[in-house]
């Protein structure tokens, strides 16, 4: 992240409906479906789409059996891709296409038999079918700050407010000729290092050709700005602190049309909106997604928790921001390193809140799918609960309940403000 103190910086979001967004959602119902009927299923599920095709490939390991084409299916319908809106793709007249192997027995034997040396903190109580390995190698990084309530940076709250909107008003009916393709970006100007204002403002949308009976393409626009100006922008900047000035720069379709969208205009494929999915570009990233992988993987579950330890630290004052790193190595349960960066703002060293993680988090994975209990929250959600996750962001969320969001550490962190000097 830049150490600037005053600089403009941009984040975007997409709706459900952007191409590599279905595909993200796709990956995530399948692995919600094999996760509800068998909790210990094994999840590597890929996706990619293109006009008139969705192909799943990867591999999967369970106890039950899934209708994967039906998966896919209604996540598409749902989504909004059907034969009157879908604008050239659609869930009943697309190709399902599917490739699924069972998972490596090399990987499934580091994951089931973990190298470990167990810390202070390490749970006792994890039997050794529980203490699992991480299901590869690698880094994840999770961040907050204190810029908004919920602990996210400012421009990535609000892309994610703002294409959440727009997918709002067009499931209600507000506004009927938007179609499912849809981005946001915006980008706030910081002063000392801290958000001043709203720069600008970018918003697109996917929609019909013609707006009652309207077909040409200048008046066209002229609706869909106006609409949207009402409907979704000064919507969502009612209810914050900092609102768009008389300076701030509002780009409605900048393009001039955005019929052709969705897989029609542009394949889509299972993760590639990482960035979208955490901060922004505000924190690195380790470089692996989300979507379609079920706990085991430290991408995913690692991720969460990371992003858990860094809300608890800011939120307990320890800093203004946070950002954590951890690495694994397959089939070694603990951490092979933990990193705690506070850019300058911590209240302790950020060695000294290094130790104080070791001491209050439990990291291993399978401790990680226990306390927030990933393998039954589909079931525990009426079988939804990944694919709810898989657009409009994996952090920050408060529309529905999400276990690493929690505050639950805030009391314990915040004795060691006063008294760490640091032996932990």
């Amino acid at each position: 992240m830049t150490q600037q103190k005053n600089f403009l910086f941009t984040s975007e979001s997409v709706t459900e409906g952007h191409p590599d967004k279905v595909c993200d959602q796709i990956s995530d119902a399948i692995l919600d479906e094999f996760l509800t009927k068998d909790p210990h299923s094994r999840v590597a599920a890929e996706t990619t789409v293109t006009t008139g095709m969705a192909l799943v490939c990867g591999e999967i390991t369970s106890d039950c059996y899934v209708d994967i084409p039906s998966v896919v299916r209604n996540t598409i319908k749902n989504i909004g891709y059907t034969p009157e809106d879908g604008g050239g793709f659609d869930f009943q007249t697309c190709a399902v296409l599917t490739s699924i192997d069972e998972q490596s027995s090399d990987i499934a034997g580091g994951v089931n038999k973990a190298y470990e040396s167990r810390s202070e903190n390490a749970d006792t109580s994890l039997t050794e079918t529980e203490n699992i390995g991480a299901g590869d190698q690698g880094i994840m990084f999770g961040y907050a700050c204190n810029e908004t309530k919920e602990f996210m940076p400012l421009p990535i709250s609000l892309a994610h407010k703002l294409s959440y909107r727009l997918a709002q008003v067009r499931k209600e009916g507000l506004l009927d000729y938007l179609r499912p393709d849809g981005k946001s970006q915006v980008t706030v100007e910081y002063v000392d290092g801290k958000p001043s204002r709203i720069h600008t403002v970018l918003l697109s949308t996917q929609h019909d050709p013609e707006i009652n009976g309207i077909s040409d393409n200048s008046k066209v626009q002229e609706i869909i700005r106006r609409d949207l100006l009402k409907l979704v922008i000064d919507y969502v900047f009612e209810t914050e602190s900092i609102k768009p000035d008389k300076d701030t720069k509002i780009l409605i379709n900048p393009s001039g049309r955005f019929v052709i969208g969705g897989p029609q205009g542009d394949s889509g494929l299972t993760g590639r909106k990482i960035i979208v999915d955490t901060y922004g570009g505000y924190s690195r990233h380790g470089g692996g997604a989300f979507s379609g992988k079920d706990p085991t993987k430290v991408d995913r579950s690692a991720a969460y928790a990371s992003r858990y330890v860094a809300k608890n630290i800011v939120a307990a004052g320890l800093a203004e921001k946070c950002e954590i790193e951890l690495a694994y190595a397959i089939g070694v349960a603990e951490p092979v390193s933990i990193m705690v960066d506070t850019f300058g703002t911590g209240k302790i060293s950020d060695e000294d809140i290094s130790k104080i993680v070791e001491k209050n988090f439990d990291l291993r994975p399978a401790a990680i799918i226990s306390s927030f209990d990933l393998r039954n929250l589909p079931a525990k959600n009426g079988g939804k609960f990944y694919q709810k996750l898989a657009a409009y962001g994996h952090m920050g969320r408060s529309d529905f309940f999400v276990p690493w969001e929690q505050l639950d550490k805030v009391e314990d962190l915040r004795k060691y403000i006063q008294s760490c000097t640091c032996s932990c």
